[in-house]
């Protein structure tokens, strides 16, 4: 990486965490256009670039991708970031919507409390770990993040959303069904939530969560 470039993300306070990848670095600059289903804030642009990861961009990307519970930032890995847009580019979507990304520990505790298949050890803990859905070939882009063997792939078909990462190489599918039963009735097969869908789903689970620790439910 150009010594520039990481003085300026040195002294922009970013946690950069290069990964093997991250060296073999594009000839043409790398592009995500993400938008953040609980905070409604979005990111569209490059992050990197054939000097390596730019700056500004990590910089927005680490607040982008915090902790909105506790609204801590975390570390940002450029190989994490690669492995979502090459599931990206693999399936010919041009825009996520990320569900969950950096956690505090305070953060992880309280979600595994609410919803099955939260990992003690997450990789959300590090940074490391996207939840993310996408408006179309959603199970084919679970499909083509195993087949990239880049880390961990989580398929959970009715909550409409997958999971990746940069730790161990590992898959798992869970139907996590009782909580979206509860609240948002039953889909019928196959069905793919459309973003209006996805975003009234999570405004859903964020009022369950609302209720629950205010004692209401």
């Amino acid at each position: 990486m150009n010594p520039r470039r990481r003085e300026l993300l040195i002294a922009s306070g970013v946690w950069l965490v290069l990964g093997g990848r991250a060296w073999a670095l594009p000839s043409a600059p790398r592009r995500l256009a993400l938008k953040n289903a609980n905070t409604g804030e979005s990111f569209n642009g490059a992050y990197r670039d054939a000097e390596g990861p730019i700056p500004d961009a990590m910089s927005d990307l680490a607040v982008f991708l915090r902790d909105h519970h506790a609204n801590k930032v975390g570390p940002v890995h450029i190989d994490t970031l690669d492995f979502l847009a090459d599931v990206m580019d693999a399936v010919g979507q041009s825009k996520a919507t990320i569900l969950s990304a950096f956690r505090t520990p305070a953060t992880n505790r309280m979600l595994a409390t609410r919803y099955f298949g939260v990992a003690e050890k997450s990789q959300h803990l590090l940074g490391r770990a996207l939840d993310v859905w996408l408006p179309a070939r959603l199970a084919e882009a679970e499909q083509a993040a195993l087949a990239m063997r880049r880390g961990g792939v989580g398929w959970y078909p009715r909550s409409h959303f997958v999971h990746i990462d940069t730790g161990p190489v590992r898959r798992w599918e869970i139907d996590g069904g009782g909580l979206d039963d509860m609240l948002l009735g039953k889909l019928p097969p196959h069905h793919i939530l459309t973003e209006q869908e996805m975003m009234r789903r999570y405004h859903a689970y964020a009022r369950h969560e609302f209720l629950l620790r205010e004692g209401g439910q």
